[in-house]
């Protein structure tokens, strides 16, 4: 398989996060990708997902192609990890987005495994739309989302599951005031944090007019689903990470709409976690020098 296309890069760019208990149980799958963000000059690295995929876990268990060159994917190689590396959520607790950094997490392969290197794509900042290319949009768009529904996917060549849809809400407007917006497309479980796009090859329309060429814009990340119970309520949940089978209790069906967290959130949660970890390496630094500056006991060997 050639990894050229953006389509083809896409298959590379998520991974299946399974969150752990601390009895080693799982507590349920969901999507994760890989975003890279601009800082200080360089492309930081961080995996992004909803708060609820990974809320209460002890570790989180994903696995990553492997590859021997850096360049191409060892198709069906998988590099298993497991990580108990802190995730940092969205200062805003209703906005269900959640961010770690990638780089400790391959560092810690590393040590563990030497010899194994894993393969992957991120989505860089650059591919969000600016305020220019969100007013040329439509107010109906296919999009184009990719990851893990009800925990399937290609198990033998270790690939996800991409899926198609439409915009539900114009794209240029917060729904209900939230940084949302919605499509219309099948959210299943297991679609939890998978990223939106709009993912054109060969050409676009754009209001009215045939553009030529290609066009691939990053849009956000899916977090809820409307369902509609038995009695006819329309009810707006995060998508579960896991099939519950309850018996006596209310169905409950989902209408074929999605919630999608626009891209300005990942941006957000992930400049709240750079600032939370230069908080947290500021007062370990300071409590070393404190530490330092206390002398030894009289008599004490230096």
């Amino acid at each position: 398989m050639q990894v050229q296309s953006p389509s083809e890069q896409l298959f590379f760019s998520t991974v299946l996060i399974e969150a752990v208990s601390q009895q080693k149980q799982s507590q349920g799958k969901g999507t994760g990708f890989i975003f890279s963000y601009l800082y200080k000059g360089r492309d930081a690295l961080f995996l992004v997902t909803n708060k609820h995929v990974i809320a209460n876990a002890h570790t989180s268990r994903f696995f990553f192609t492997k590859t021997q060159d850096g360049q191409h994917p060892l198709i069906g190689h998988r590099v298993d990890i497991e990580t108990d590396q802190v995730w940092y959520g969205h200062p805003d607790p209703q906005i269900d987005v959640a961010v770690t950094p990638l780089v400790p997490i391959i560092l810690q392969l590393q040590a563990k495994q030497p010899g194994n290197q894993i393969f992957f794509r991120s989505i860089p900042s650059s591919l969000m739309p600016t305020d220019t290319q969100l007013q040329e949009l439509d107010a109906m768009e296919e999009v184009t989302f990719i990851g893990y529904p009800n925990g399937i996917f290609d198990e033998v060549n270790l690939l996800p599951i991409l899926r198609k849809g439409v915009s539900a809400t114009p794209l240029q407007i917060n729904y209900n005031g939230q940084p949302t917006f919605l499509i219309d497309a099948s959210v299943f479980p297991g679609s939890s944090g998978s990223p939106v796009f709009i993912c054109d090859n060969g050409g676009y329309s754009q209001r009215g007019n045939f553009v030529v060429g290609a066009r691939v814009l990053f849009l956000g990340i899916i977090s809820a689903v409307f369902y509609r119970s038995e009695f006819g309520q329309i009810e707006l949940i995060p998508i579960p990470t896991a099939q519950q089978h309850i018996p006596g209790v209310e169905m409950k069906q989902m209408i074929d709409l999605g919630v999608v967290y626009k891209a300005s959130t990942v941006i957000e949660t992930i400049k709240h976690c750079v600032a939370s970890m230069a908080q947290i390496n500021k007062a370990s630094s300071e409590k070393k020098e404190l530490i330092d500056s206390i002398p030894l006991q009289e008599g004490a060997e230096q």
